[in-house]
């Protein structure tokens, strides 16, 4: 069994597996189970299995090819210090229709891979992505459909410490894939600097107890990665 990318109190820690009171059909894959309190918990091990996944994938690109969009705040500060990090393009805030599409604006973007933060707040760059065939990786909660996204991550997509913890999985492993680092011991970023957390500030989001997670990682049940993405393929390394 492939160990997870980072320690499960460090998964745990983040909430990046507590999911909404919502579940929609295209997420229930990835859903473990349902607390009392009627919030929907996510399997870690696939969590881990599909950042690992999209990581080498997002190495396979050339960073400029790439374009983050991530349109709430804690998103964009985790984004942010991932394309500092990356080489990756960003785009913050609204996605003003036509970015993609209309040759004409200043702001036109042409990437072959396009990474999303929140599939309800970022639905018109989904759309925009999914009418012109660029691949797709996003970002999904419990209550997010996968319409036009190629390869989901199943997770707390709001939390600003599941998207730093995120954010710094996925910079790590993209680094480890274009073989701009050699191991895990050359990435010097911490999951704060992730954050946006100066030395000494206190943390935003209190831990989660573990009893109120998922199980322990091993419990949960373990599925290879898969080869290819769920519907329009594997997203492709662009000329």
């Amino acid at each position: 069994m492939e160990s997870l990318l980072i320690k499960q109190e460090k998964y745990l820690e983040s909430g990046i597996h507590i999911g909404t009171k919502i579940k929609v059909i295209d997420m229930a894959p990835f859903i473990y189970r349902q607390r009392n309190d009627g919030l929907y918990v996510l399997d870690l091990r696939k969590i881990d299995e599909r950042i690992r996944f999209a990581g080498k994938e997002l190495g396979k690109y050339n960073p400029s090819e790439i374009l983050i969009v991530a349109s709430r705040t804690y998103s964009s500060t985790a984004a942010a210090k991932f394309c500092e990090l990356t080489g990756c393009k960003l785009l913050t805030g609204r996605f003003v229709p036509g970015v993609l599409t209309n040759v004409a604006r200043p702001d036109y973007s042409e990437p072959n891979l396009i990474f999303i933060c929140d599939p309800k707040g970022e639905r018109q760059a989904v759309q925009d992505a999914g009418k012109i065939g660029i691949s797709l990786i996003g970002l999904c909660d419990t209550d997010n459909y996968k319409t036009f996204i190629d390869w989901v991550i199943p997770c707390n997509n709001k939390g600003r410490r599941s998207l730093a913890l995120i954010f710094y999985l996925l910079a790590r492993e993209m680094l480890m894939g274009s073989g701009k680092i050699a191991s895990y011991d050359d990435f010097k970023s911490t999951i704060e600097d992730f954050e946006g957390i100066e030395p000494g500030e206190k943390p935003a989001e209190a831990p989660v107890p573990a009893a109120e997670g998922a199980p322990p990682a091993p419990e949960a049940p373990a599925q290879p990665a898969p080869a290819a993405p769920e519907e329009k393929g594997k997203p492709e390394k662009g000329e």
